[in-house]
């Protein structure tokens, strides 16, 4: 009965130049994600350093709600469907 009604909510603090940051859920919240802005980074890649666009995203969730397991795991599917937009348009 505390938790009907929870909602989920999207903050994207890219827009105001955000690399980083946690979001705090409201009381009425199951869960906030935030995203930030994208900036080029240094990554290796077949052994070489080379610049690649990555952005921070993160979760903060209601532990009565949502165990850790389950946000990582919809954390690493946000993940594959930025890298790879196709698979969400062709439903792979």
């Amino acid at each position: 009965e505390e938790m009907a009604g929870g909602t989920f909510t999207i903050s994207n603090g890219g827009v105001f130049g955000s690399l980083f940051s946690t979001p705090i859920i409201n009381g009425s919240q199951s869960a906030i994600m935030g995203m930030h802005g994208i900036k080029p980074r240094a990554v290796v890649v077949d052994g070489e350093v080379v610049a690649r666009p990555m952005q921070y995203i993160c979760l903060s969730y209601d532990h009565r709600i949502i165990d850790g397991r389950e946000s990582v795991t919809f954390l690493k599917s946000i993940k594959e469907k930025v890298e790879n937009p196709e698979r969400l348009l062709l439903d792979l």
